[in-house]
């Protein structure tokens, strides 16, 4: 399997690229519109076919550049139907299946951060979005955010995969750039609590509201259709 992780320096925010190197069929995880040139040409550079632009879930940071690519490649786009994206070609749901060539991408619904929060796993990747984040987890105080939500997302869900199962966010805000559910198990500080500290912790957080929240999520909500 071809794999590249791409990063946003502006919102800290990963891209993932996943392809079949014999077929040439390619998925990508949450694309950011800044970065669409970008990943076009990388896509054409490695000589792939993109068949999805996936979002792990409706991006408050960023503008998502799924609608760009669609219209570019001709991709089918995928978001959770929690999210409530009608544009979306895909409303995936937990369990749902693609196949690029001869790899097959599963989707978990972890939600928490927001309602509508996937990951996606892949043979010994996941793809955790803002659920799972490396020695920390996505935050609860917006967009339907709920601290139990989450904590049962991952505890239940994300840390039933095997141990050596590599963890690739969303974002990372420390230069950190892979992990694994058995690393996160032992050493994320969040996790590592009882669930009832951990919801009285995330709850205690003072946050500043991310800059671009009025303008990505209208956005977002849209595919990214009205970026630029």
């Amino acid at each position: 399997m071809l794999f590249r992780q791409l990063f946003d320096k502006e919102t800290s925010t990963y891209t993932y690229l996943l392809a079949d190197q014999m077929t040439g069929e390619a998925v990508i995880i949450d694309a950011v519109d800044a970065q669409l040139e970008r990943d076009i040409q990388l896509i054409h550079e490695l000589g792939l076919r993109l068949s999805y632009a996936f979002d792990t879930h409706v991006h408050a940071d960023h503008i998502t550049a799924s609608a760009a690519m669609r219209e570019r490649s001709g991709c089918t786009t995928g978001v959770s139907k929690h999210a409530h994206v009608p544009c979306a070609d895909l409303q995936l749901a937990e369990g749902d299946q693609c196949s690029i060539g001869r790899h097959l991408i599963t989707v978990l619904e972890t939600p928490g951060h927001t309602d509508g929060c996937l990951s996606f796993c892949c043979e010994s990747r996941v793809m955790t979005g803002d659920a799972l984040l490396i020695r920390g987890c996505g935050r609860t105080d917006f967009q339907q955010g709920d601290a139990g939500t989450l904590y049962d997302s991952i505890a239940n869900k994300l840390f039933t995969l095997p141990d050596d199962t590599l963890v690739y966010p969303a974002h990372d805000y420390k230069g950190m750039s892979c992990s694994t559910i058995g690393e996160e198990k032992r050493w994320n500080p969040r996790l590592t609590l009882a669930r009832d500290e951990f919801i009285s912790f995330m709850n205690s957080l003072d946050l500043v509201e991310p800059k671009q929240i009025h303008v990505a999520v209208p956005a977002n909500l849209a595919c990214g259709k009205s970026a630029g």
